[in-house]
């Protein structure tokens, strides 16, 4: 117990509150006055709080000047009910104490004027009948007594049912948005053009060019794709079917080969974006580029506004906030940050992170001055995750922007990058969504700085290769990029997939789906891979990067389901096909690999027919051609690596400095190479359970990654991958029983499989990490040389101290104030009274370690439980010891330090 916990509660509670120790001496006679108990006194407190902002609201109104200058001793009893002068003039000090800390000697009296009578008029004393009522009523004036200035005349206050609230977000304009049905049946499209009924929602074009200029040049570049993909898949195919010992005339090779089939062109596909971008980035471009297009540095037109959103859901709030303030200092280090407005969209459920986000937006509009720019909206009704995020601020918001820049919770991105894509959006009318190429940095574990490496040094070339092939039916990502609000609005809304089971219902991964939409409308859909200034965040280890693939893995399966959509341009039906590729590919790797061991035993332990019809003069003898074995091994190598190596001399040519130096990057890369081709196998065993896992219905958890380096303890990484470990003995011994000279051939699948265990927990070690960062290797530009908006994250997110939490929200009157006054009350009625009575009666007596997380996010939902809550804890004395310790305790140095 707290030696503080001796001290009279109505000393702790006034104690709290940010006045000098005079003045809460003042109004802590004042509230005892009457005598009573502690809840008399308290709530008298409370009222008398309330009767304050009505002193200064009064005071400033009749002389145009800070309240703290007028107001009188009688305003002062009146509003006290003080039985003498003496104790009047304290109460005249109480007023002009709380007036003179709620605005400063600085600010204007009409700001004073405005919160002040705001309270007053929506909290009549006279209608003042419950306690929690009186809590609620003194609210305004707790606000107003913040260190650093009135937060309630910063932000703003607003009437809702009764009940002042913070001006957390702007006024709503209501939009509607109506998702379209999907229409997956071409038969019965056919059959519905056939006997000549009419669409009674037809599909709309609405772009100023819904064909593009550029769509020719695409259309010749993807035939030559295809072109180029099939004649290297037929000759590898050639090659395989020779290596065979029947050529394929097996029904065992027969199926070998058609995974082969499936498996080459994948590869090749990749191989040929690569080298196309390879050679795009050797001359410096090409004419189709978006950003080519763009206005220079014309001035934004007034009209063109743009919201930057951020939808988080339980995410590390300090990095979240500082990843937001480095990018809204870098972007008011232009001249167009009034163009420009930010909404953090919260998802969050998690109680301590729902408080803890409002402090961090308090906070952060307080050292920004971003009070009516810097907005904040958490959802109660959390449905379709983050795309129902968006369509909530689109419901809310959308028509007042032109465009809308979505980042991801790690999303950190520069000002001129910012203005860039605004200018690039006014300058290409039909445009309708450019995403940039945000580049990983941050993370400091060797599995993170390996993927940073590989996206920085390898990256480029494939998203210059898919602008390339794709040019304005392109890809989106979900983040970093901007948007056009308003036929994203009317064309983008996604309505479930029809039908049940695990392929049905919300669609998870919504970024492809919207940019084909966009697309199907006749918007353009770009990838401006040349812009700097954006960046994100890897996860720290192979674990965690594996549980993104999980929930990814499933989007891209259901989103296969649309390859036959109506009205899908046939870019965007590839993009599903190599989405859904992206993770099938794993188990047609496994299958193709257990077919081959199936072949090695059949000719080991069959014997060979070489009679195998009827009626046959001659002979078939099995034929072995190791010679074509190994040269159809190399060419595969070949178009798995070459690009590595290409983008490598790509850097030597350009200058390696940045990147450690010459040898260091090269060195860097044979590393990355053997890391890599040890951890594809263990990904194929993850990705083809992801992929059986999702078409069976097992159901996934959608939570945010780590926004810090984790490591990996060695109990996770035996339970991961303890069966991958004894898949890869048991394979092993057997291919070595039927034929120890094949063994060679498997041991680079069954080997990674057997050290994954420790691969995975050293992989994810910061040590080692920060290791090979002082021998300049995996070392990339934004390291060596890190770019303004990132030092600035990092040096946040280090400062970042600890928030407020529940029960700070629940206990100190200060942060009570900010958490109940940022959400809106709800309408009352006896039923909910009553639940809401039975909610704070659980809290009281159970206290905070014993309620679920449901419990508190329902009482953070709900000011007047939150208001009632609050005196409760002060003053009851059933009250659980663990309300008795916090409020010894004091505030856990959160929203007011000095409270």
């Amino acid at each position: 117990m707290s030696e503080r916990s001796d001290i009279p509660v109505d000393e702790l509670y006034v104690d709290r509150l940010p006045l000098p120790a005079e003045k809460r001496r003042a109004l802590l006679a004042q509230a005892k006055r009457d005598g009573g108990d502690s809840l008399d006194v308290l709530t008298r407190l409370q009222r008398l709080l309330a009767r304050v902002t009505n002193v200064a609201g009064e005071g400033a109104s009749s002389a145009g000047e800070v309240p703290a200058a007028v107001a009188s001793a009688d305003d002062a009893a009146d509003a006290a009910d003080a039985a003498d002068a003496a104790d009047a003039a304290d109460a005249a000090d109480v007023a002009n104490a709380a007036a003179g800390a709620a605005h400063g000697q600085t600010e204007s009296a009409g700001v004073a004027t405005a919160v002040a009578t705001a309270a007053w008029h929506a909290h009549d004393l006279a209608e003042i009948e419950s306690d929690s009522d009186a809590v609620l009523a003194s609210q305004p004036v707790r606000l107003a007594l913040t260190e650093g200035g009135s937060l309630a005349a910063a932000a703003g206050l607003d009437e809702v049912r009764g009940v002042q609230t913070l001006r957390v977000a702007p006024p709503v304009r209501r939009t509607s948005l109506i998702p379209r049905p999907w229409s997956l049946n071409p038969l019965a499209r056919l059959w519905r053009k056939l006997t000549g009924r009419k669409d009674p929602d037809p599909l709309v074009r609405d772009a100023p060019d819904p064909k593009g200029k550029w769509s020719q040049a695409g259309r010749r570049r993807r035939w030559m794709l295809l072109a180029l993909m099939i004649a290297q898949t037929a000759l590898a195919t050639h090659f395989m079917a020779s290596v065979l010992p029947y050529h394929g005339a097996d029904p065992l090779e027969f199926a070998v080969l058609v995974l082969f089939v499936l498996l080459f062109g994948w590869v090749s596909a990749g191989f040929w974006t690569a080298i196309f971008g390879f050679f795009v980035l050797l001359v410096g471009g090409e004419r189709h580029m978006i950003s080519k297009m763009a206005a220079g540095d014309a001035p934004i037109a007034p009209d063109a506004r743009t919201a930057i959103v951020m939808p988080i859901c339980n995410e590390d709030v300090g990095r979240v906030f500082a990843g937001l303030r480095a990018t809204y200092e870098s972007l008011a280090k232009t001249d167009s940050l009034d163009r420009f407005d930010f909404f953090i969209l919260s998802d969050s459920n998690e109680a301590d992170n729902c408080t803890a986000e409002v402090d961090a937006w308090q906070a952060l509009c307080r050292e920004v001055g971003g009070f009516g720019r810097i907005f904040y909206r958490r959802r109660q009704r959390r449905v379709k995750r983050k795309s129902g995020n968006l369509d909530d601020f689109c419901r809310r918001w959308g028509s007042d922007y032109r465009y809308m820049i979505v980042l991801d919770a790690d999303s950190v991105m520069s000002g001129e990058c910012l203005t860039k894509l605004a200018r690039m959006m006014e300058a290409h009318p039909s445009a309708g969504l450019i995403q940039t190429a945000p580049l990983a940095a941050g993370r400091e574990t060797f599995y993170a700085r390996l993927q940073q490496f590989a996206g920085r040094v390898y990256g480029p070339l494939f998203t210059a290769g898919l602008h390339y092939w794709q040019l304005g039916e392109s890809h989106y990502w979900g983040h970093n990029a901007i948007i056009r609000l308003k036929p994203f609005m009317e064309h983008c809304a996604l309505a479930p997939l029809p039908g049940k089971g695990a392929m049905s219902g919300a669609i998870l991964s919504h970024d492809f789906v919207e940019a084909a939409l966009m697309r199907r409308a006749g918007w353009g859909v770009w990838i401006a891979y040349d812009l700097p200034g954006s960046y994100e965040e890897m996860p720290p280890n192979l674990l965690d990067e594996l549980k993104r693939d999980r929930r990814w893995c499933q989007g891209n399966l259901m989103n296969f389901r649309l390859f036959l959509a109506e009205g899908m341009h046939p870019v965007h039906r590839a993009v599903f096909v190599t989405g859904a590729m992206a993770y099938v590919s794993a188990p047609l790797w496994f299958i193709f690999l257990i077919l081959s061991t199936c072949l090695l035993a059949k000719h080991t332990l069959v014997v060979p027919e070489y009679f195998t019809a009827p009626r046959q003069l001659f002979p078939v003898w099995p034929e072995w051609h190791p010679e074509r074995a190994l040269a159809l091994f190399s060419a595969t190598a070949t178009l798995l690596f070459l690009p590595k190596i290409l983008a490598v001399l790509l850097i030597w040519v350009k200058g390696a400095k940045r990147f450690g130096g010459w040898f260091a990057v090269t060195l860097s890369m044979f590393i990355e190479m053997v890391f890599s081709a040890v951890l594809a196998p263990v990904r194929m065993l993850f990705h083809t359970q992801f992929v059986l896992a999702a078409l069976t219905g097992i159901a996934i958890q959608w939570k945010s990654p780590p926004r810090e380096d984790a490591q990996t303890h060695w109990g996770e990484a035996i339970r991961r991958h303890g069966l991958q470990t004894l898949i890869g003995m048991g394979w092993g011994g057997v291919v070595y029983w039927l034929n120890p000279d094949f063994i060679w051939w498997l041991m680079p699948i069954v080997g990674s499989m057997m050290i994954s265990i420790p691969v995975s927990v050293f992989s994810s070690r910061v040590s080692l990490g920060r290791g090979l960062k002082r021998a300049r290797l995996f070392l990339i530009p934004e390291e060596s040389w890190p770019p303004k908006e990132l030092r600035m994250t990092e040096k946040y997110t280090s400062e970042t101290g600890k928030h407020v939490d529940f029960v700070d929200a629940v206990v100190d009157p200060m942060a009570n104030a900010l958490i109940a006054s940022s959400v809106k009350p709800t309408l009352d009625d006896a039923k909910r009274d009553a639940v809401r009575a039975g909610r704070v009666e659980t809290a009281l007596l159970r206290g905070p370690t014993k309620l679920s997380n449901t419990q508190k996010w329902e009482l953070l939902n709900d000011p007047r439980a939150l208001a009632a809550l609050h005196l409760l804890v002060w003053t009851d004395p059933r009250a659980h010891p663990e309300w008795c310790d916090a409020r010894a305790n004091g505030l856990s140095q959160g929203f007011l330090a000095s409270a």
